[in-house]
C-alpha cells in the first residue's frame, strides 16, 4: 500500500570550505569535476541533475551510500556535495546552498505500508492518520 504525500523542495548542499577548495563555483558548468555523493552510479540522479544544468558522470561520484543519513554526513563533513531537502539542509549550519540561485529539485514524499493495511481496521486508521498529517506539514 502507498500513497503519494505530496513533494518537497530539495538542493544541493555543500560546506562553505569544499566549495571554497573547488573555486566557490557560481553556475552548473563551474562544478565540473567538483565531488558529488549519491546512491550508486547507475544514471538516476545523473540524468535528475542534466535538467538542471549540471554536466556528471559516474566518475563525479566517488563517495556512494545506499543510506541517504550516511550521504547527508559525509556532506556536512566537508566530503563532498549532496541533496537534502530545503528544510533539512537550510537548517544544518555547518553547511550552505550549492549554486543558490538554481531552481529546486522536486522530490516526491510518499508513505508506504505493508499489505495488512487492506485486512487491519486499526493499521488503516493509522495509516490514514499519518498520511493526513503528513500531507499537512
Amino acid at each position: 500500500m502507498a500513497r503519494k504525500i505530496g513533494d518537497v523542495e530539495a538542493r544541493l548542499y555543500a560546506t562553505p570550505d569544499y566549495l571554497a577548495s573547488i573555486g566557490n563555483p557560481a553556475e552548473p558548468a563551474a562544478l565540473k569535476g567538483a565531488a558529488f555523493i549519491g546512491f550508486d552510479r547507475s544514471g538516476d540522479l545523473i540524468g535528475a541533475l542534466a535538467r538542471f544544468g549540471l554536466e556528471l558522470a559516474q566518475a563525479d561520484f566517488p563517495i556512494l551510500s545506499g543510506s541517504h543519513l550516511v550521504q547527508w554526513a559525509h556532506v556536512c563533513q566537508g566530503l563532498g556535495i549532496g541533496i537534502m531537502t530545503s528544510d533539512i539542509g537550510d537548517a544544518e549550519p555547518r553547511v550552505v546552498r550549492v549554486l543558490p540561485e538554481a531552481m529546486p529539485i522536486r522530490v516526491p514524499v510518499w508513505l508506504v505500508a505493508h499489505r495488512e493495511v487492506h485486512t487491519s481496521r486499526r493499521l488503516r486508521l493509522a495509516f490514514d492518520l499519518l498520511a493526513r498529517e503528513l500531507a499537512h506539514g
